[in-house]
């Protein structure tokens, strides 16, 4: 019988690490699972990342982590088309994580308002914010669907049920966090409209 070594080491700084540690000991995280954990990151640093997970790929590609990993990397780096296409492949028989449907959502509308996205790009965004709000009812989902509805419904003055208001009020009940919300913004690219 013939054992495989692996030589695991932190995608960023190259530093030893043992399976299931969580970051290096210089502090780096080893898998990247939200986008707060790059959104600090320098340009430089995520592309090794990048390039890290690619190689991973290379070996396993329908591995769903790492997938997720290169996905919100490429999102850092406003690649929206490039992160789509990992997004789509983490959710391959992973339906319970909703922050790839999330993101994926963010991606669709390729980092320009609401409003300027044509209908069929927000109906997919707000299919993938449902799907996210069936796994889990997060506060900054409803939050997401209040800001597209406001952008993109109510400023065409298009009617829609629930409205801006009704799902910001949602949010606001399950809770959403200041940062996640600031966090919404610099994911998608775009300003924070007045009345949200």
């Amino acid at each position: 019988m013939a054992y495989n070594v692996m030589d695991l080491k932190c995608p960023n700084c190259g530093f030893p690490i043992s399976v299931g540690q969580k970051e290096c000991p210089a502090g780096h995280p080893i898998n990247i699972t939200s986008f707060n954990s790059v959104n600090s990151m320098p340009s430089p640093m995520v592309n090794r990342y990048i390039n890290f997970y690619k190689k991973e790929l290379g070996t396993d590609p329908e591995n769903k982590e790492i997938n997720k990993s290169i996905g919100i990397c490429f999102l850092k780096l406003h690649l929206y088309a490039k992160a789509l296409e990992a997004f789509d492949k983490a959710m391959i028989d992973n339906f319970d994580d909703s922050e790839t449907y999330f993101y994926a959502a963010v991606c669709i509308l390729g980092g320009k308002k609401a409003f300027l996205n044509p209908r069929s790009n927000i109906d997919k965004a707000l299919e993938y914010i449902d799907a996210a709000l069936m796994v889990e009812p997060r506060g900054i989902y409803y939050y997401f669907m209040a800001y597209i509805k406001y952008d993109y419904f109510s400023r065409k003055s298009y009617m829609t049920s629930p409205d801006y208001r009704e799902c910001l009020s949602m949010a606001i009940d399950v809770g959403v966090p200041d940062v996640d919300i600031q966090m919404l913004y610099d994911v998608l690219n775009v300003s924070r409209p007045d009345c949200m």
